[in-house]
């Protein structure tokens, strides 16, 4: 019960409270007055945080050292202030990723182990306090109506935990759909669930969107919200799912360090200032882009204080309509270790490309591209994998033949296919020629590109659309 009332009080501060933000001013004054509570507790508490931070006051929180990924999990014993191992951590979450099972807690503490994208898998600990307070946030800004209305969501993750099942309730019914499971069995549970909302990867909305567009998903009347999470939401990915759902996609930024990020009603990104602090680490002032600092201000258990986080983000240039003075993101492009290198023209030194110039060069060369990957080998050596719309709408077509008589079929696949390869030939020069141009743009020797088909199934890896694969 106590738990509950947790969750309302926090649903009711974050839908309500956090309106009357109206100004920059009023949010970095809120800020401060809640970072400066917040640290007293973390520096009585924390013995790796009191010995990091040395002799700098709370006052001067934003000289303390930053800390990344690999010395937190070095740390965790120390950083922690529920008197957790790390590997008691491990064990029970790796324990329950072979299981499948993921209930079971350390006491009233909630362990979970982020999907190791960058190869350094992430341990985090949440309180039986923290939990609801977090659901009852989440809920706020994420539901498309109120608390009082039903929904039924579905929620496809690489692992449950039982911080998103704190959400389910009489009202709320909530259903985990394991990323593992084959694509065919969560059309089945989906059709009969019928939900109204659905929070998925956008490889996995991507699936479901071609799936409702040739029949095979019926989710019908349309689901009142459409949610990205845990991938970067491409604007191809983000045009198929809208037009197969008939609504805009709506993103949650999250990771094991914090719910940094959700969307307004107008579909902008804003970070979450009520409950975190980013700082700038600024990558290129006149494109906006920069590497976030965040400091957690409600997480006690693994207290996350000046955390430097591996993604690269772009603010937004002009305010957003709803008025929010929340800051405003224009696009999450994805971990730093994903920036290109090519050969300068003039020195052969390596010059950073950011991930969106892949991106743009890409959709703006070759409107057949209905999905594409790029990973980059070597500053020499990129391989472009694409999928054509043309092999998409033959791929949906083949479900609809089967009644057709084997001739005709075989005939009919035939010109498809030399009308494709013709296509390809014409795509490959395309984004050739854009890759050329972007290179001439920023000085640079173009690489080679090897071109493939491209093939993915949404599941245990996160879907890069631009990867890097070796280091500068």
């Amino acid at each position: 019960m106590i738990g509950k009332l947790i969750l309302i009080w926090y649903y009711l501060l974050t839908r309500w409270g956090s309106r009357t933000a109206a100004s920059r001013e009023v949010v970095e004054r809120r800020q401060e007055r809640r970072i400066r509570r917040h640290l007293r507790f973390v520096r009585k508490h924390s013995a790796f945080y009191r010995e990091h931070w040395g002799e700098l006051s709370d006052a001067q929180w934003r000289q303390f050292p930053i800390i990344e990924k690999l010395e937190m999990m070095e740390q965790f014993d120390r950083l922690n202030t529920a008197g957790v191992s790390k590997d008691e951590a491990f064990a029970l979450a790796l324990a329950a990723e072979q299981s499948r099972d993921f209930t079971p807690t350390i006491g009233p503490v909630t362990v979970g182990l982020s999907s190791g994208t960058s190869g350094n898998r992430g341990l985090f600990l949440v309180s039986g306090r923290e939990r609801m307070a977090w659901a009852g946030i989440m809920l706020a800004k994420v539901l498309p109506r109120s608390l009082l209305h039903a929904e039924r969501v579905a929620f496809f993750l690489r692992a449950d935990s039982n911080l998103y099942g704190s959400v389910g309730s009489r009202r709320l019914q909530f259903a985990f759909y394991d990323m593992l499971q084959p694509l065919a069995e969560h059309i089945v549970n989906l059709n009969r669930q019928q939900p109204t909302i659905v929070a998925a990867p956008p490889s996995m909305l991507r699936a479901l969107a071609e799936a409702q567009q040739d029949g095979r998903l019926r989710l019908g009347p349309r689901p009142r919200r459409i949610i990205s999470v845990a991938e970067v939401l491409d604007p191809l990915d983000r045009v198929t799912i809208e037009a197969a759902f008939g609504q805009s996609v709506h993103q949650i930024y999250q990771c094991t360090e914090g719910f940094i990020a959700s969307t307004c009603k107008y579909g902008t990104l804003h970070v979450n200032e009520d409950i975190v602090v980013v700082q700038k680490e600024v990558l290129d002032d006149g494109l906006r882009k920069f590497v976030p600092i965040v400091t957690d201000l409600s997480r006690t258990m693994q207290p996350i204080v000046r955390y430097r986080l591996n993604d690269i983000l772009t603010e937004r240039a002009e305010p957003c309509p709803c008025g929010s003075a929340y800051m405003a993101l224009e696009r999450i492009e994805g971990r730093c270790d994903d920036l290109f290198y090519f050969h300068s023209l003039a020195d052969r030194q390596l010059v950073p490309v950011y991930p969106d110039f892949i991106t743009r060069a890409i959709i703006s060369s070759a409107p057949d591209v209905a999905e594409y990957k790029v990973v980059q080998h070597a500053p020499a050596a990129v391989e472009v994998s694409i999928r054509l719309k043309q092999e998409q709408e033959q791929e949906q077509g083949q479900e609809q033949e089967q009644g057709q008589e084997q001739q005709q079929k075989q005939e009919q696949l035939q010109r498809q296919a030399r009308a494709v390869g013709s296509s390809r030939e014409k795509v490959h020069q395309q984004i050739s020629d854009s890759i050329q141009q972007l290179c001439d743009k920023l000085g640079c020797e173009a690489p080679h590109l090897e071109f493939s088909e491209l093939h993915h199934e949404p599941g245990l890896r996160k879907l890069r659309r631009v990867e890097r694969r070796f280091q500068p």
